[in-house]
């Protein structure tokens, strides 16, 4: 028996040859969007993935009839049903933003205000575009929030921004976005810079809620593993085209366009022994002669008095030449930990060693031969440089403040530079706002490379960056370190990025080191409880992981349960699916040596190969 054809479902939105164009300063109108055209349909997740530059949130914004200052939409039509967004009078596209349209933006943090509670912020749009009761709409949000699994929803309403976790700002964010009950969603960038444990939550929470209320969505990244664990359907975008289209199994395992299989390519595979490149190197000892850069017993917080330890008892060493990865959530101490090393906050005890001899805490207090032997690389690669010095000004600073080069030995020294980096030597005539993010941040490594560092303190260096640039910038990190030998302290929530760049790891939880040792062992069961959660969230290339993951027993133990700081038991024991009764909460854990350099500080001895613990 012949069955008719099943009818296609009507878009609700639908995007019909859109041309963007941008103008820089004092230059004419030039394409960003060629002749786009895309569509999604209610109940459906439609993500648009590519690299920096390729068109994604210009699409995303366009279709909410928005443009970026200095760009303008030239042509097209963007149709949510039968309504065209782009002919809509001002007010009416203000209407449409708040309650029919909704954007989740990438920075949480940058979204909410922080002397406004949770609760009347998430209310506001749909206040404002619904005109529904206020207590109607505290309902809803509350309603939001459970469906968002955020805790204790009753209550999360009366606290502040500052409150709570990143994830949690996030799904709040998303909440905000739902209130007026949107027909479409777009996330942008919305698990960018989350680490592995929470991104796994809130990309739960986003995929429940679009099944709960059948609300299209359109999902704008460049990591390929989140996307298809989210994703219906795929846009492949590159300079403004796209250049690919389909169902997300197809695109996974049947890609057609070169651009596309190179996205393929930049995802790393999961970390596993021996991932990284480190044969012939022998890392398993830890002997005081063999440390350019030591720190014992370190505890830091902030506070003329401890209030808050975001570090205890912290002893971590780095080798001549080294590559240490230094991986754990958000907020559990790394980035404190490399700020303390550069000197840039105070540490409450302890001691900081260069080859050996302690050296000042503050770097306002260590000489200048200390402090040209430490340079440090920070995430965000847009504050870290002045924008109103050129390139050669940027990367010479330190040639003459630390090697008092002239003027003419600095010009050649930066083109060296420039070139060790991998840019053109012309890029020194450029300002910061002339470069793309990993070109920046190219230049924020040659300016720590022109000290002629012994130690470079890389924290968070391609976690706003996109999937090849990051790849890129790894690869570029590896060769600087066989060449150069200087060492490296990798800071990192990417387990999969830290794997392929690192000889010993250092897992940081609630700021004590939980374990450590070399990649090999710290990659292979047993593993520390936390370091198995870690593992087990790091995003996997196939469809269907985000629901298997989830069903483990660590992330069920683990992804809900919150980081607690105490000077009491250990701090992992609310989250631990391997907790022991009175013992994990009110006991400090013992370091167990499980192998010549490897520590794991655990109360469990049941270390078991068979399962992984």
């Amino acid at each position: 028996m012949n069955h008719p054809p099943q009818p296609q479902p009507t878009p609700l939105l639908r995007i019909e040859d859109l041309w963007v164009e941008g103008r820089p300063p004092g230059g004419r109108y030039v394409p960003i969007l060629k002749g786009v055209s895309v569509s999604v349909n209610r109940g459906e997740v439609l993500a648009l993935i590519g690299e920096s530059g390729s068109g994604k949130s210009t699409v995303a914004l366009a279709a909410m009839g928005y443009a970026r200052p200095g760009c303008r939409i030239a042509s097209g039509r963007v149709l949510l049903e039968e309504t065209d967004v782009l002919t809509l009078p001002t007010a009416r596209k203000r209407d449409f933003r708040g309650n029919r349209i909704a954007y989740v933006a990438q920075s949480a943090a940058a979204a909410f205000n922080p002397s406004l509670t949770i609760g009347y912020q998430v209310t506001e749009s749909a206040r404002i575009h619904r005109q529904i009761p206020l207590a109607q709409a505290r309902r809803r949000a509350i309603e939001t929030f459970r469906q968002l699994h955020l805790p204790g929803p009753e209550q999360m309403g009366k606290r502040y921004p500052h409150q709570v976790s990143g994830g949690q700002l996030q799904r709040l964010m998303a909440a905000m976005a739902m209130s007026s009950g949107p027909e479409l969603l777009i996330f942008d960038e919305p698990t960018t810079a989350l680490d592995v444990t929470t991104q796994i939550e809130v990309l739960r929470a986003f995929k429940d809620v679009i099944a709960q209320q059948n609300t299209a969505a359109i999902f704008v990244a460049h990591d390929l593993a989140v996307v298809v664990q989210i994703a219906d359907r795929i846009v492949v975008m590159r300079d403004g085209e796209v250049v690919e289209r389909g169902q997300t199994e197809d695109i996974l395992h049947r890609p057609r366009h070169e651009y596309t299989k190179e996205l393929m390519a930049a995802v790393r595979p999961p970390p596993s022994s021996g991932a990284a490149g480190t044969e012939g190197i022998d890392r398993t000892s830890e002997t005081e002669d063999r440390a350019v850069l030591e720190v014992r017993n370190l505890t830091a917080g902030y506070g003329r008095v401890l209030k808050l330890a975001v570090l205890q008892d912290v002893n971590i060493s780095i080798e001549r030449g080294e590559v240490v990865g230094i991986i754990g959530e958000s907020g559990c101490g790394k980035s404190t930990l490399a700020r303390v090393m550069a000197g840039l906050l105070p540490q409450m005890s302890g001691e900081i060693l260069v080859d050996g001899k302690e050296i000042p805490a503050a770097a306002s207090k260590r000489r200048k031969t200390d402090l040209q032997r430490i340079q440090i690389v920070f995430q965000m690669p847009d504050v870290a440089v002045n924008p109103m010095h050129r390139v050669r000004d940027i990367i010479g600073r330190p040639l003459q403040l630390f090697l008092g080069m002239s003027a003419r030995q600095r010009k050649a020294r930066v083109g060296e530079l420039l070139e060790m980096v991998e840019l053109p030597a012309e890029f020194e005539s450029r300002f910061p706002h002339e470069l793309s993010g990993g070109q920046k941040q190219r230049v924020n490594l040659a300016r720590a490379l022109a000290a002629e560092p012994e130690v470079i303190l890389c924290d968070e260096v391609t976690s706003s960056l996109d999937t090849i640039v990051g790849a890129s910038i790894i690869r570029l990190l590896t060769r600087l370190q066989k060449q150069s030998g200087v060492a490296f302290a990798f800071i990192s929530h990417d387990l999969s990025t830290v794997a392929s760049f690192a000889d010993r790891i250092v897992v940081l939880y609630a700021g004590r080191v939980v374990e450590k040792g070399p990649l090999q062992s710290v990659l292979a069961p047993p593993y520390h409880p936390y370091t198995r959660l870690l593992l087990s969230s790091v995003p996997k290339l196939r469809t269907g992981w985000l629901d298997d993951a989830m069903a483990t027993r660590e992330a069920q133990s683990g992804i809900a349960g919150a980081v607690e700081t105490s000077d009491v038991g250990c701090p992992f024991a609310n989250r631990c699916p391997l907790v022991i009764d009175k013992v994990c909460k009110n006991e400090r854990p013992p370091i167990r040596t499980l192998a010549p350099g490897h520590e794991i500080q655990c109360h469990e001895q049941l270390l078991d190969d068979r399962t992984g613990y």
